[in-house]
């Protein structure tokens, strides 16, 4: 199974327990670090995102605050605050599914990595698995309001 795709898994997974769904796995080679998805209700934690998760697993999996081989992948374009950690984290590689024009922090909004005083620009793919991952957003959205 792709990284996306697990992704994806964690997403849904998230979305039973009454979360934003979004799912993060951290990968170093073909082997899964890192995988979570939102907690930030469960754990009363604004900062419970999945990415932010996924970058304090795969630190205390590998004993190290840089992660320079490893790539991430994520449902949603991360916000500003998660772009902010894989930068200071040091990934590689950021894959991501929807993208996210309100909340977005990579290709909307603060435009993190874009910025001279971004230390480290990993490289980025967006789009991956995009539809499943905005209509899985989308429906969570509408059964809200």
């Amino acid at each position: 199974m792709s990284p996306m795709k697990k992704a994806l898994e964690v997403a849904q997974e998230a979305l039973t327990r009454g979360e934003v769904p979004v799912g993060a796995i951290l990968v170093k080679g073909s082997e899964i670090l890192a995988l979570a998805g939102n907690r930030v209700e469960g754990d009363e934690d604004p900062t419970a995102h999945a990415e932010i998760l996924v970058i304090r697993q795969g630190a205390i999996a590998l004993q190290e605050t840089r992660l320079v081989d490893c790539d991430l992948y994520v449902t949603l374009e991360p916000c500003a605050m998660c772009a902010q950690a894989i930068a200071h984290a040091r990934i590689r590689r950021l894959y991501f599914g929807a993208y996210d024009p309100k909340g977005g922090g990579v290709e909307h909004g603060a435009k993190v990595f874009d910025r001279e005083t971004c230390h480290h620009k990993p490289e980025v793919y967006g789009g991956l698995e995009e539809e499943k991952s905005a209509q899985m957003l989308k429906d969570f959205f509408q059964k809200r309001r």
